[in-house]
């Protein structure tokens, strides 16, 4: 009898950490499936609320980690870091899971039902909070970026930024789980436990679709993106020549893309580099075809000043000086060399104020929070991807344009040329290895959308987390488990 109980225990075991693991594989990473994340932490919750706390643990620990590896591949193979480095960070997180659970299965098991819903939403959410202050990932490891697609959640983000988003999405398995703890033997306790939850995720996609219904009043312009993935094109040109004629191809190709009518051109990052000395040619070659053009032409250059190395976005407007906008946060280790910027670019335009930002630039909220506070209606962003992330990495700049009110620009070598509205949607989007010089031109209306986000930027956050604290002291209190309810399996 108790060899089979063990067995039992471990088959339930062994079928959560597998399918939450399966869920948060395939539900992240450089595709996500966004359905599967609001299922993921829910097979190791259902066995936490009968298991022990070493058993939910074990099972925590083991589903997480095994899927936050589906990363690993990407962040050693092309990212290069580190594989113990990598290994740590992921034990990190599913640590913070382990947290996460045991403290949803302590409220629960101590009949505090409504704090057991908050503690996985809290605990992670904090956790996603902390990195973005203290780690040069910013917020790219929030789960809010799995949800990118199913756009009528994504106009929480207007409200509260990435963290409200992984807040409801978390929120949605605890509540499947109380459900299902209560449900057998008190359903009226639970109907009671679980409305408000049910409630608010219900305000939250329904404000996102009348959100998505509205309509966008604004002039829209038509802009021009180009990017060249062909063999010594996707690479940083050698200053000097080789980047005066890769230049010159660009330049050519916005010329084409003004006689179509574009009013801008947007370039990648880091086309070529450039020394002080050389900047007069340099810049001669896109300023004239911005002059002959009447387009204004934004392009990524790794700048060596006397003094510092940018990576840069000169902003070459017709009859007019160059502007200059030096990206503020770097892809270790591959950009340690560059100095970061410290201010942000704007330009009061006809159809109004255009901002310029570069790809990484993107993976923070304070950057683009700046320029929405600036009532920047459309950001200029040149990037580089790694293709197998144009997805992934490529698609996180959707969210700053749903936070600050935005309409953007992008165009990355490597991954793709886009444009979206302040909604996030893609209006229109090209790989860029699909043709030796790859062109897209799109109408997009600029206009700056003033948002809850914008105007008291991590205020969910900081609520989240005195919510844990609040969780934490409720386990505290709460010393002894009531023994109504069905007892835990050992």
């Amino acid at each position: 009898m108790a060899s089979s109980l063990d067995l039992k225990r471990v088959g339930t075991s062994a079928t959560a950490i597998v399918l939450t693991a399966l869920l948060l594989w395939f539900g992240t990473g450089m595709e996500p499936l966004w359905p599967l994340m609001w299922l993921a932490p829910l097979p190791v919750l259902l066995v936490a609320m009968r298991a022990s706390a070493w058993r939910s643990a074990i099972v925590a620990f083991a589903a997480w980690f095994i899927g936050m590896c589906n990363l690993l591949s990407y962040l050693h193979g092309l990212i290069e870091l580190p594989i113990p480095g990598l290994l740590v960070n992921f034990s990190i997180m599913a640590l913070v899971f382990v947290v996460a659970v045991l403290l949803f299965r302590a409220l629960l098991r101590r009949g505090a039902y409504a704090s057991a819903l908050l503690a996985l939403p809290a605990t992670w959410v904090s956790f996603e909070f902390i990195v973005n202050l203290s780690s040069s990932s910013g917020t790219a490891i929030s789960l809010a970026y799995s949800q990118l697609r199913f756009l009528s959640f994504l106009q929480l983000a207007s409200l509260t930024g990435p963290w409200g988003m992984s807040f409801v999405l978390l929120l949605f398995p605890a509540l499947v789980a109380v459900g299902v703890y209560l449900y057998r033997d008190a359903p009226k306790q639970a109907l009671r436990v679980l409305a408000p939850g049910v409630v608010v995720i219900a305000a939250v996609l329904i404000f996102g679709a009348v959100r998505l219904m509205l309509p966008i009043d604004a002039p829209s312009l038509k802009v021009g993106l180009v990017a060249s993935d062909a063999p010594g094109n996707d690479d940083v040109a050698h200053k000097g020549l080789p980047t005066q004629h890769l230049l010159q191809a660009y330049a050519d190709e916005a010329a084409a893309l003004a006689a179509r009518g574009a009013t801008v051109v947007v370039m990648p990052e880091k086309i070529g580099s450039v020394a002080d000395g050389e900047s007069p040619a340099s810049d001669a070659v896109l300023q004239t075809t911005a002059d002959r053009s009447n387009v204004i032409v934004v392009a990524g250059l790794d700048r060596m000043a006397t003094n510092a190395e940018y990576n840069a976005a000169r902003v070459y407007i017709p009859h007019a000086a160059p502007m200059e906008y030096h990206k503020e946060h770097m892809l270790p280790p591959f950009e340690l060399k560059f100095t970061s910027g410290k201010a942000i670019t704007v330009m009061s335009q006809p159809t109004g104020i255009w901002g310029v930002a570069i790809c990484k630039d993107m993976d923070f909220t304070g950057l683009s929070r700046r320029y929405g506070k600036a009532g920047a209606g459309l950001m200029l962003v040149p990037a580089w991807d790694f293709n197998v992330d144009w997805l992934f990495h490529g698609h996180i700049a959707l969210m700053r344009g749903v936070e600050n009110g935005f309409s953007m620009v992008r165009a990355a070598k490597n991954g793709s040329l886009y444009v979206s509205d302040s909604r996030g949607r893609i209006l229109a989007e090209v790989r860029t290895n699909t043709a030796p010089f790859v062109t897209l031109v799109a109408e997009v209306p600029v206009a700056h959308a003033m948002t809850l986000y914008q105007l008291l930027g991590n205020w969910f956050a900081w609520i989240t987390l005195a919510v844990l604290l609040w969780v934490i002291v409720q386990v505290l209190r709460l010393r002894k488990p009531p023994l109504d309810i069905t007892q835990p399996i050992r």
